[in-house]
């Protein structure tokens, strides 16, 4: 970013020298207004999702003691479905991502001005069309509530459309917040993005525990909608702010970059992905179990952690220099930096899944099977996330396939295909379950997710953005092998330890399997010559520097 354009420094208050010199110490990229690079905005993205991952582990841990996996948190997860649809089909649930290529291209160009009219616009509308949606959403909650969980008690019912009702603001916040975000991510400020969430897990706790003596497991829903006004919504407002960004209520909906907007965006709001449809089709089917919903969503948000750290990380903090990349036209850098990442976060996918098949049982032990949930549904969940784990390499590739289109300018393409694949899977899942019960449901998502990957790697190979003979295989070759055998020593490492309940023996366990895979992992990858462990160190060192 150009000195012409770097946001004005925050006045400092008359007697603040003490702070103006603790913050000149302070390393730069701690600072909120700081212009990362993709590296540092990855490891940022990185911390922050593991600290924030950290909390939702907590979340979830206390919402395991406090209500177990039964009928009421089958409810709570079911009450996030009509609020997600809303946002998904109305604002494309990812659309903010095409406001980074749109402000990339006029900051690029020094019209930032522009940018302001176009974002102003484009905000007022889509406030309007989704509080219109909220609105229609409270009217009739129930009514959706019925026909999606149809296998759903009339308590269930109730109780899902009730706390439904609390969360359907949520969904307004958190646009304004994407859209206010996208604002400092093409700035390549991402400590805002990272502190967002924090904020937003932390609200969901507070609610938990402060109000579910009174309201049950309202208190979640209450919390998560506080989480979100002072997450994601007021610390993305707080940073425009300091940058001199602003924006307004405007009718201008015929300005040139809200007509982009809608041609970027149309795509995803009339389209759908698996990627977001696997969990809604995984609780519609598995409605027909008491607590079948809840153990899915456990294993599930487990699974999503290092998912998450890995995937989506990596893939926000790339999108604004794949799209400053295409801005500049320089799309041979722009193909070499897709396929780096893919080959790096694949890699590292394949040493995740490792470690999270050969210490299920102990991490999901020591996590939740406490206070109301039963050592039936700790199994339960120890199966369903090491099953998940299978799949990790492919949740986090498609994470950059998909920013790699968006940022290009080509929605369309991504949307006729995760369209195709999500209509095509609904069957599969429903086969599969009734084969296999919530078993089958799992083995479905994880074929679904390599369907949707492979899809995407191909489509982009043969729109000549990233070709697959980019990738390095044989680093991947090694990781592979890396990973199968280091999930063969931690299988035998669990078979030989005598087995123990309790929360210390699962740390233990978790501690040693750790370090095995640790061992297992450098040494061999170091022996067949890969640079994957140089790497990770020498980010590792520029981080702490």
């Amino acid at each position: 970013m150009s000195a012409d354009h770097a946001p004005s420094p925050a006045p400092l208050e008359p007697d603040s020298a003490a702070t103006a010199d603790a913050t000149a110490k302070r390393p730069g990229w701690l600072r909120l207004s700081h212009t990362h690079t993709a590296l540092s905005a990855t490891l940022l993205l990185m911390a922050s999702t593991i600290l924030s991952r950290v909390i939702g582990l907590l979340r979830d841990t206390y919402t395991a003691w406090r209500f177990g996996a039964g009928g009421d948190v089958d409810s709570y997860t079911a009450a996030f479905q009509l609020p997600d649809m809303i946002n998904y089909f109305l604002v494309g649930g990812v659309a903010s991502i095409a406001f980074v290529s749109i402000l990339s291209r006029y900051r690029e160009q020094g019209k930032e001005k522009d940018g302001e009219d176009a974002l102003s616009a484009i905000l007022s509308m889509m406030l309007v069309v989704l509080g219109a949606g909220i609105v229609l959403g409270e009217i009739f909650a129930r009514y959706f509530v019925a026909w999606w969980f149809d296998k759903f008690t009339p308590e269930k019912i109730d109780l899902t459309t009730h706390m439904t009702r609390i969360l359907l603001p949520v969904q307004l916040f958190f646009f304004a917040g994407g859209v206010l975000g996208s604002v400092l991510i093409v700035r390549k400020q991402f400590a805002y993005q990272a502190i967002g969430p924090l904020i937003y897990n932390l609200g969901i706790i507070f609610g938990g525990v402060t109000l579910a003596r009174r309201m049950g497991i309202s208190g979640l829903a209450v919390g998560a909608l506080i989480g979100v006004v002072g997450g994601p919504f007021l610390i993305n407002a707080v940073g425009v702010y300091r940058t001199g960004f602003r924006l307004r209520l405007s009718l201008a909906w015929n300005h040139p970059g809200v007509k982009e907007w809608v041609r970027l965006s149309l795509p995803l709001i009339l389209g759908v992905s698996l990627v977001t449809f696997d969990t809604w089709i995984i609780n519609r089917i598995a409605s027909a179990g008491d607590g079948q919903i809840s153990q899915l969503n456990y294993a599930k948000k487990f699974f999503t952690a290092p998912m998450a750290i890995l995937g989506m990380a990596a893939g926000a903090a790339s999108m604004p220099f794949f799209a400053a990349l295409i801005g500049q036209g320089k799309r041979e850098e722009f193909a070499r930096l897709v396929n780096s990442s893919v080959t790096r976060i694949v890699a590292v996918s394949l040493l995740g899944s490792a470690w999270m098949i050969g210490l299920a049982r102990p991490a999901i032990d020591l996590m939740l099977h406490h206070g109301a949930l039963q050592q039936s549904n700790s199994l339960a969940i120890a199966l369903y996330f090491s099953m998940f784990a299978i799949s990790l390499c492919f949740w986090s590739a498609q994470s950059i396939y998909a920013r790699a289109f968006y940022a290009a300018g080509n929605t369309l393409t991504p949307m006729v295909a995760g369209t195709i694949i999500t209509i095509a899977s609904y069957p599969v899942y429903k086969l599969l379950y009734r084969l296999h019960g919530t078993v089958g449901l799992v083995w479905a998502s994880n074929l679904g997710i390599f369907v949707q990957t492979m899809a995407m790697a191909v489509l982009l190979h043969r729109c000549r953005l990233a070709r697959l003979s980019g990738i390095e295989w044989k680093e991947l070759t090694r990781t592979l092998l890396t990973a199968v055998l280091a999930l063969i020593g931690l299988r035998g490492m669990m078979h030989l330890l005598p087995h123990h309940t309790g929360m210390m023996a699962d740390a233990i366990s978790l501690t040693l399997g750790t370090l095995i895979w640790v061992a297992i992992s450098a040494g061999l990858l170091t022996a067949m010559g890969s640079q994957l462990p140089q790497i990770v160190l020498g980010r590792l060192r520029k981080r702490a520097a």
